[in-house]
């Protein structure tokens, strides 16, 4: 685990931004009028997707991938100019929020600055041309982190941000070297003390197959050592497989336990329903008591929450990255008084010190889970189809406050009445977690 990292990022949350697709517009100035509405939501840290310009060379889509970077040192002119960009930042910062920028390390453009001026900083394959190590990924040309020039050059451009932003959130982070970001980290302390470093660690089985093939693709315990968040796609394929009906609720819970026990004590893993490259939680859950539950049970996981621009309006659609793809704002299907509810519960009655450990009723489709830090023990109870049930609880048999809602709940006999609403319980902690 990184020395320095504040575990106090376990009680914040993400708002994540594509300027692009984030307004009509789609510039740094369009969206500044709507960080108070942002902010309100309980937004600590605003995460711009990539902000560079677009590579043209292999584009997909109308506009191209604003993963395809051509100039790490630049702002995308569509979105504005960099005093714009400064502006966006300044104004982010004056309503007490933090800013963190995508950055892509991994790859450029074809057509990227650094193909002229640095040809020996990128991936050769075996007929001698640039080229990328995934064939899929047909507009990005690979960087070859072998060569330390590119080292200089790419933590040179970080440091040059960091006198702007916040942090970094970076792009299939474990394809670059750990001993590459841990240098960068060293660095850019100098300039930003407290710099926020975020990880797009891959898929464990995305992971295993490019080491099959050879390539470099860091295991998520030693990304922490240069990191103070990580995704958590390393159980996110199970948490994809319950939402699809292939496994259990247990099963998805077990692994969440496991990454209790397995990271170090002060990890943090960046909790989301959706992002950018998944489909959003409404494809999979239609009813709006189940949706309730399982925003409320995002909440009260431990690590840092990534809400992603329009799941406050339910958005259904997953905007394209390739072209103009405004997301939906329809005022009927708005749950924002929901997700502030969430964050007042995250940030006044959630710890950055708790442990966690969760359980599942498979029958009715219920987790209850428990957040303890040796002196209040926070219980949480979320049925995932919104359906009732009775469900086991370690509490005493008692009548409690559910301070979700404010309402009166029971157990009798070890169980819990569950109505199908989500339930948060606060007690003394009790010996035994």
């Amino acid at each position: 685990m990184a020395a320095d990292t504040n575990i106090a990022l376990r009680g914040q949350i993400i708002y994540s931004v594509y300027v692009r697709n984030h307004s009509e517009e789609g510039t740094f100035k369009a969206l500044i009028p709507d960080l108070d509405r942002i902010k309100a939501l309980g937004t600590d840290i605003i995460w711009l997707m990539p902000i560079h310009p677009i590579g043209v060379e292999g584009k997909k889509g109308s506009l191209g991938c604003p993963y395809a970077n051509r100039d790490y040192r630049d702002v995308n002119p569509e979105y504005g100019n960099m005093m714009d960009f400064m502006a966006l930042v300044d104004a982010i910062h004056a309503r007490g929020m933090k800013c963190i920028i995508d950055v892509v390390y991994n790859h450029t453009s074809p057509d990227a600055v650094l193909t002229k001026e640095h040809p020996e900083f990128y991936y050769y394959n075996e007929n001698g041309c640039r080229g990328n190590r995934f064939g899929d990924w047909a507009d990005v040309v690979d960087l070859d982190y072998g060569c330390k020039g590119l080292w200089d050059y790419q933590i040179a451009s970080l440091v040059m941000w960091a006198r702007i932003v916040d942090g970094f959130r970076c792009d299939v982070a474990s394809f670059v070297p750990v001993e590459f970001w841990q240098k960068a980290r060293a660095e850019v302390e100098k300039v930003r003390p407290g710099c926020i470093w975020l990880a797009e660690t891959v898929h464990g089985s995305f992971g295993q197959l490019a080491r099959k093939n050879g390539i470099i693709s860091g295991y998520d315990h030693d990304m922490f050592k240069a990191f103070d968040m990580e995704y958590d796609y390393d159980i996110r394929e199970v948490f994809d497989r319950y939402l699809e009906g292939k496994t259990s609720l247990s099963h998805y819970l077990d692994m969440l336990n496991f990454q209790e026990w397995v990271y170090p004590e002060n990890h943090i893993k960046m909790r989301c329903l959706e992002n950018h490259d998944q489909k959003r939680i409404c494809h999979y859950v239609k009813d709006d008591a189940a949706l309730e539950n399982f925003t409320a049970f995002l909440y009260f996981l431990k690590g840092t929450t990534l809400i992603y621009a329009g799941q406050e309006y339910k958005n259904e659609h997953t905007p394209s990255l390739f072209d103009k793809d405004v997301f939906e704002r329809d005022s009927s299907k708005d749950i924002s008084g929901l997700l502030k509810k969430l964050a007042a519960i995250k940030k006044n009655v959630l710890s950055a010190k708790d442990y966690f450990k969760g359980k599942a009723d498979d029958e009715n489709h219920i987790a209850v889970l428990k957040r303890d830090n040796n002196k209040k023990l926070k219980t949480g109870v979320f049925s995932l189809r919104g359906l009732s049930g009775e469900v086991a609880v370690e509490l005493p048999d008692g009548e409690y406050e559910n301070i979700y809602d404010g309402k009166k709940v029971a157990v009798k006999d070890g169980k819990l009445k569950c109505e199908g609403r989500p339930i948060i319980v606060v007690t003394e902690s009790r010996e035994n977690f």
